[in-house]
């Protein structure tokens, strides 16, 4: 199997690579060297321009990365999305990025999440995630069981990231390891504790079934 090595791009310091997205679509992936989160983007079947998805920041990752990132990967094979990006070389002052954060942050499941939790004005969302979570979380019988059953907060926030993650990314073989790192892309991308208001009610329930 071929495999495909990032470009360096020019415009920011960064690189890049193409993944096939579900239903045909192709996908560009920049990835920068002095932060986690990558720039991702969509490439137009009419224009043949990239266009970035809601979330991906336009200051850190402008127009012109992805489009000289179309450019020259115009003649390259696609990347599998879950496939771990080729190591670069990074400049001594570069840190290097964990293979395992980057390839979770390059798939499609992680893209799916993201759209899903993005609000109107393209920000990630922690109160749309929250209120999703709670929701099925007041609506499942499994849930309901753990609780009744002493289970601790964080069994069951396990258990419903699990179940709420693989069902948006349309994928049930995604590992617990990739569950996770998924949670941590999700929370650098703007720090702060991404299920706060999702552990204050699983809090509540604990304690209070403690109480019968």
């Amino acid at each position: 199997m071929i495999r495909t090595d990032k470009v360096k791009l020019t415009v920011i310091k960064a690189e890049a690579y193409r993944q096939k997205l579900t239903g045909g679509d192709t996908g560009i992936v920049i990835t920068r060297y002095d932060t986690k989160q990558p720039g991702l983007a969509t490439i137009s079947r009419s224009t043949g321009k990239a266009v970035p998805a809601a979330n991906t920041s336009l200051k850190l990752f402008p127009q012109e990365a992805f489009d000289e990132a179309v450019a020259l990967t115009a003649r390259m094979p696609f990347q599998k999305a879950r496939q771990a990006p080729a190591k670069a070389k990074p400049a001594a002052e570069e840190p290097a990025a964990d293979p395992k954060l980057e390839e979770t942050a390059g798939s499609e499941a992680y893209l799916k999440i993201v759209t899903k939790y993005t609000d109107k004005s393209g920000k990630l969302s922690y109160d749309l995630l929250n209120k999703d979570f709670i929701k099925f979380a007041h609506s499942s019988s499994i849930v309901r069981d753990m609780i009744a059953d002493g289970e601790s907060a964080a069994a069951i926030r396990k258990y419903i990231a699990g179940v709420k993650f693989r069902d948006i990314a349309d994928d049930h073989d995604l590992s617990d390891d990739e569950i996770q790192r998924i949670i941590k892309l999700l929370d650098d991308a703007s720090p702060k504790n991404v299920f706060k208001e999702l552990n204050d009610m699983l809090r509540k329930q604990l304690g209070a079934q403690k109480k019968k």
